[in-house]
C-alpha cells in the first residue's frame, strides 16, 4: 500500500511539472521555463539543440530553397537548431490548430507564415501564442515600432502576436515587345482589355492575388480611406464598392472566357502569360519579374508597372502556434530571420522587400543592401514605396469576395 501511494504521488508531481511547462513553456514537454519573463539568454539556451517546425504555403520553390538553405544553416550554426519546413496551405494550418485546441492537444506546429484575414481569424480564435515580439532583440534593433505595418495587419492590431517577415506589393506586368503601353489607371486598363480581347484575366477569388487585384480596383474607383473604419456589413460594403462592381461587369466581355469563369490561381494566370495566351499578369512579389526573366520564364522585354494612384502593399508575418511544443526555438528562429544578415539574404536571393528600417542599419549594412542587384524589368524599391497603398481591414476582405462572386462572375 505504501509503495502504491508513493507511486501515485510521484505521478502526480510529474503531471504537475508537465502542466507548468505547457502554458508559456518553449522547449520540450515538461520544461518549466516561463517565456513571458525569461531573459533572452535563457530562451536561447532553452532552444539550443531543438527542432523548430515552420508551417506555411509551400508553393514558392525559391523560398523553400532559401529557408532550407540560408535560414536553416544560419540557425544550425549559431544555435544548433534544426529547422523543419513544412508546406501547407494556411487554411489547413488553421483548421489543424482549431482541431487541436478543441481536443486540448499539444501540437506539432511551431512557427506559422501568416497575415491578413488569416491572422485576424487566428488571433480572434486564440490560435496564436503571444505577445512575444517585445522579447526579440532584432525586433528592437531593426524594426521601426511606429511603422503602421508593425502595429497592424490588415487593420487588425498585432499586439506582439506576430513579427514581420517580408513586405509585398501588388504589381502588374506585360511584355513591352507585344503591348508597349502599360495602363496607368483602371480607365486605361479598360481600353487595354478592349484592344486585346480575351487576352487579359485575373485569378478567381479567393485566390490571394486575385483578391488583391479586386481590392485595388475598388481603391482606384472608390478611394481607400472610407474602408478603414467600415463595418463588415454586406449591404454597406456593397453600396461603397458599387462603382467597382459596375466597372468589373463592364470589363467582363473583354476578358479571357468573357468573364464567365476565371483561372483558379495566380500560378495558372502566370503560366498563361508566360505561354503567350495572355498579354498581362500580376503578382504580390514586386520583383518577381526579374526572377522570371533569370529563369527564362519571361522575355527580357517583360516590364513591371503599377497604377499612378498606387497599388496595395502589405507585410507578411511569422506567428507562433498557441500549442507549439517549442516556443523558445520558434522565437529564436524568428529573431534570426529579423537579423540584417538574413533580411539581406532574403532581399538578394528572393528579391523580397525587406522589413528592416533602413535608418536603423549600420553604414556597412546600408551599403550592402544598396548593392543588391534586383535584375531586369522591375521598379525600384523607392518607386514602389512611393506608390504603396494601405491594406483593407481583414474583416472586409471576405465580404468583398462574396460580393464579387454574387455580382461579377458571369455577369
Amino acid at each position: 500500500m505504501k509503495r502504491l501511494l508513493t507511486t501515485l504521488l510521484a505521478l502526480a508531481m510529474a503531471l504537475s511539472l508537465a502542466a507548468c511547462g505547457g502554458g508559456n513553456g518553449g522547449g520540450p514537454a515538461g520544461n518549466s521555463l516561463d517565456l513571458s519573463s525569461a531573459a533572452w539568454e535563457d530562451i536561447v539556451e532553452e532552444a539550443r539543440g531543438t527542432t523548430v517546425t515552420f508551417y506555411g504555403w509551400g508553393g514558392d520553390e525559391n523560398r523553400n530553397n532559401w529557408l532550407n538553405g540560408d535560414v536553416a544553416e544560419y540557425v544550425k550554426e549559431r544555435y544548433d537548431i534544426t529547422l523543419d519546413v513544412v508546406g501547407m496551405n494556411i487554411e489547413d494550418i488553421l483548421a489543424k490548430l482549431s482541431s487541436e485546441k478543441e481536443a486540448a492537444a499539444q501540437g506539432s506546429i511551431d512557427m506559422i507564415w501568416i497575415n491578413g484575414e488569416n491572422f485576424y481569424s487566428a488571433k480572434e480564435n486564440g490560435l496564436l501564442y503571444g505577445p512575444f515580439t517585445h522579447q526579440l532583440p532584432n525586433m528592437d534593433k531593426y524594426i521601426d515600432p511606429e511603422d503602421p505595418e508593425t502595429l497592424a495587419d490588415f487593420s487588425m492590431p498585432i499586439e506582439g502576436y506576430e513579427a514581420p517577415y517580408a513586405k509585398a506589393q501588388m504589381v502588374l506586368y506585360l511584355d513591352t515587345a507585344v503591348t508597349p503601353n502599360a495602363p496607368a489607371s483602371a480607365g486605361e486598363l479598360m481600353t487595354f482589355c478592349q484592344e486585346n480581347p480575351g487576352k487579359v484575366t485575373y485569378p478567381a477569388l479567393p485566390d490571394f492575388t486575385g483578391s488583391a487585384f479586386i481590392r485595388n480596383i475598388v481603391y482606384e474607383l472608390c478611394g481607400w480611406e472610407q474602408f478603414q473604419d467600415m463595418e463588415a456589413d454586406y449591404d454597406t460594403v456593397k453600396a461603397a464598392v458599387q462603382p467597382a462592381i459596375d466597372y468589373l461587369v463592364e470589363l467582363n466581355p473583354y476578358l479571357w472566357n468573357q468573364g464567365s469563369t476565371f483561372p483558379e490561381s495566380s500560378n495558372t494566370v502566370d503560366t498563361m502569360f508566360a505561354d503567350g495566351e495572355l498579354v498581362m499578369s500580376m503578382s504580390y512579389g514586386p520583383f518577381s519579374v526579374s526572377t522570371g526573366i533569370d529563369q527564362g520564364l519571361y522575355t527580357e522585354t517583360t516590364q513591371t508597372f503599377v497604377f499612378d494612384k498606387g497599388t496595395i502593399g502589405n507585410t507578411n508575418y511569422m506567428g507562433i502556434a498557441f500549442n507549439s511544443p517549442n516556443k523558445a526555438g520558434a522565437m529564436v528562429v524568428i529573431d534570426a530571420i529579423l537579423s540584417a544578415e538574413l533580411q539581406l539574404s532574403q532581399y538578394a536571393t528572393l528579391r523580397e522587400l525587406p522589413v528592416v528600417d533602413f535608418d536603423r542599419l549600420s553604414a556597412g549594412e546600408q551599403e550592402a543592401f544598396g548593392q543588391v542587384d534586383l535584375g531586369q524589368g522591375v521598379l525600384t524599391q523607392e518607386d514602389l514605396l512611393r506608390h504603396r497603398l494601405p491594406e483593407m481591414p481583414a474583416k472586409l476582405v471576405p465580404v468583398i469576395e462574396e460580393i464579387w462572386l454574387n455580382e461579377v462572375v458571369g455577369k
